[in-house]
């Protein structure tokens, strides 16, 4: 099997993550993190998973101090550099998130586009355990997921495909249990016929067993919405926004 260059696929890969998140809805999330949380200039926000930075970049720009972790470099590099030409708050760290140790105390955390579906039951408490501790009381913790049990039940397919600048991607995916999980090969053909095969892993967890790790980590579930802070979730709707205080 030969390779596909991996450059070229990971840009070509963030083109079809912004196609599945749209700039109009970053626009809304962010809109949505500043009157909720009340946030102000001065405040500080932990950006864990923070691929590009599409919030990081928003809120910096709102005057919020951002740190923003993700172990990706490709990512850290185009949002450092995006920060450092626009002269924005924005610490960027080049890191596993599970390993990371935040310095100070934070007005909010969040964790974006499904990203907290990618650790295991230990890996998460981990990560939660940390967060809480360098959260401000009451500050907040944000999770956005479409992969709790409640939406991956009825949006799970077996098999589905698209197409991205001549390349196809085809997917296929296994629902699994012990633990809850999907697990999906997405093969991806050039033009040439070349392939690559990419494997990933999202951990499904029910919203009733997120409200007791959360809590195990010292926070409390306050809020679940489908539309950021305008409409309380419901069964089976796509998105899923968390809203969790520290205790």
């Amino acid at each position: 099997m030969s390779n596909i260059n991996d450059t070229y696929f990971d840009g070509l890969y963030k083109q079809i993550w912004k196609t599945i998140i749209p700039a109009e809805l970053t626009v809304k999330e962010t809109d949505f993190m500043l009157q909720y949380f009340n946030l102000q200039p001065g405040n500080r926000l932990l950006d864990l998973m923070c691929g590009y930075g599409r919030h990081s970049l928003a809120l910096a720009k709102k005057g919020i101090e951002v740190t923003a972790v993700d172990n990706l470099p490709d990512y850290i590099n185009e949002l450092k550099i995006n920060a450092e030409s626009e002269k924005l708050p924005v610490k960027t760290v080049l890191k596993d998130v599970i390993e990371f140790q935040p310095e100070g105390r934070y007005d909010l955390a969040i964790c974006m586009g499904n990203s907290l579906q990618f650790f295991n039951k230990d890996e998460l408490m981990k990560l939660l355990t940390t967060t809480s501790f360098h959260l401000k009381t009451g500050g907040h913790f944000l999770i956005n997921t479409w992969s709790i049990m409640e939406i991956a039940v009825k949006q799970f397919r077996e098999k589905s495909w698209t197409e991205v600048d001549d390349l196809k991607f085809l997917i296929d995916s296994k629902f699994l249990f012990s633990p809850s999980r999907i697990e999906t090969e997405h093969q991806i053909i050039a033009p040439d016929g070349t392939t690559e095969i990419k494997e990933s892993v999202d951990y499904i967890w029910s919203l009733n067993e997120m409200e007791t790790i959360l809590g195990q980590a010292g926070m409390k579930m306050k809020e679940v919405f489908s539309i950021p802070g305008r409409k309380k979730f419901t069964l089976g709707e796509p998105r899923a926004y968390i809203v969790a205080e520290k205790a």
